[in-house]
């Protein structure tokens, strides 16, 4: 940039603060980021001016107290070079640094309270995982997980910069991209409901529909599921009969409690570790996905995905919160919520054989993770791409570990 552009940027900013322009702030701040104020050609005065106009335009949020602090103290650093100078404007702007000091370190102490050392001896809770695809659901999906939700809401540098600024006075102006911050990935909780789970998705396409028309190719399913009732059923002939015998249902195939769940082929086949049973048949990229729909079943209108997940952990101390990924309903689907607390009866004895045999288990109650999904209203067909996060899971404290308070009762 040679000094007329930069002059006259400079110009085009005074101009947007004068005018009180929302724009400001974010240009403002990204043209100080992005350039050397002194080596583009700009006086000492003219760096003073739109070093403490930023400062000001920055909103009044003490996580923006570290970047107002530093175009402050630049600003101080810059005062004696300049032809106004004065030792009581330099003494006002040590006090508003002072000031802003002393509120970012209460809103650090605040952010970050000191916690009591765990009790020696007494380990961190653990939640462990059996599952017959332990490289793909402890790591593989993770890792995809991760990837998914960064590509889709990473920031651009233009609205991480938007977020350090508010204006008194807002205009619409939907087309100026410098004050475009409402992202969602700009909300913190937002976020962390996404990345600081623990994912389960499906290495191939799903496809849940209430019409037959063009299933995946790999397995189908078909339920007839309402609220209260479920019934598997197959095609035979082009009728529909009973999954069980030969009995024919007459049942028209634009029933509406009709469900029809189909998969597709994997997508890769590098899963590490696979201890599911296939069938030997058919290429293991059409056998996995059709060993996972064997496994589905429904509850009234949900189609109940199994995953072979089986964690262990401390029910006294922690449950397990199990619920459908916060951005499955872009797909048309909702997910069913649960709370694993302790471990069930509701399983075959096969599942309980094992359980207390290891020396691990001591302490440890087990319950299992699976996939529950409905269509949402007047949606007909749903597919979720394969290594989309489908279910997340999160630890919450047990119950009776915690107590919900008034604050009123502290007094003042």
């Amino acid at each position: 940039m040679t000094p007329d552009q930069a002059r006259a940027q400079y110009n085009f900013l005074l101009t947007l603060c004068i005018r009180k322009a929302e724009a400001f702030g974010p240009l403002a701040f990204a043209f100080i980021k992005d350039h050397e104020l002194s080596a583009i050609g700009l006086t000492p005065e003219e760096q003073f001016n739109l070093l403490v106009a930023t400062a000001e335009a920055f909103a009044e949020e003490p996580k923006r107290y570290t970047h107002k602090l530093d175009c402050l103290q630049k600003a101080l650093e810059i005062l004696p070079t300049t032809s106004f100078f004065d030792p009581e404007l330099a003494r006002q702007l040590q006090h508003d640094i002072q000031r802003l000091k002393a509120e970012l370190d209460l809103y650090s102490a605040a952010m970050r309270p000191e916690r009591p050392s765990p009790a020696a001896g007494k380990l961190a809770q653990r939640i462990v995982v059996e599952t017959d695809m332990p490289d793909y659901y402890l790591s593989i999906a993770q890792q995809r997980a991760a990837a998914y939700y960064q590509e889709k809401y990473r920031l651009t540098k233009e609205s991480k910069i938007a977020q350090h600024f508010t204006s008194a006075t807002r205009r619409f102006e939907p087309d100026t991209v410098a004050v475009q911050k409402e992202f969602p990935g700009a909300c913190a909780p937002f976020v962390a409901a996404r990345t600081g789970a623990w994912h389960v998705m499906l290495p191939f396409d799903l496809k849940i529909s209430r019409s037959p028309e063009d299933p995946l190719d790999a397995a189908l399913r078909i339920w007839y599921a309402k609220i209260g009732y479920s019934f598997p059923l197959r095609y035979d002939m082009g009728r529909l009969c009973s999954y069980y015998d030969d009995q024919v249902l007459d049942i028209d195939m634009t029933d509406p409690h009709l469900l029809f769940v189909s998969a597709a082929p994997l997508r890769e086949t590098n899963l590490g570790q696979v201890d599911r049973p296939v069938a030997n048949d058919v290429p293991f990229e059409i056998a996995l996905p059709r060993a996972f729909l064997e496994g589905t079943n429904s509850l009234g209108p949900y189609t109940q995905v199994g995953c072979n997940i089986k964690v262990w952990f401390d029910a006294s101390s922690v449950s397990l919160l199990v619920q459908g990924a916060p951005d499955l309903h872009e797909y048309g689907l909702e997910g069913a919520a649960g709370l694993l607390t302790r471990t069930y009866a509701s399983e075959k004895t096969a599942a309980y054989a094992g359980a207390g045999s290891q020396k691990w288990h001591e302490g440890l109650s087990f319950n299992f993770v699976n996939m529950h999904l409905q269509l949402l209203p007047d949606v007909t067909t749903a597919v979720v791409p394969a290594h989309t996060p489908i279910f997340s899971l999160y630890p919450v404290m047990a119950r009776g570990q915690y107590q919900v308070t008034d604050a009123r009762t502290f007094g003042h």
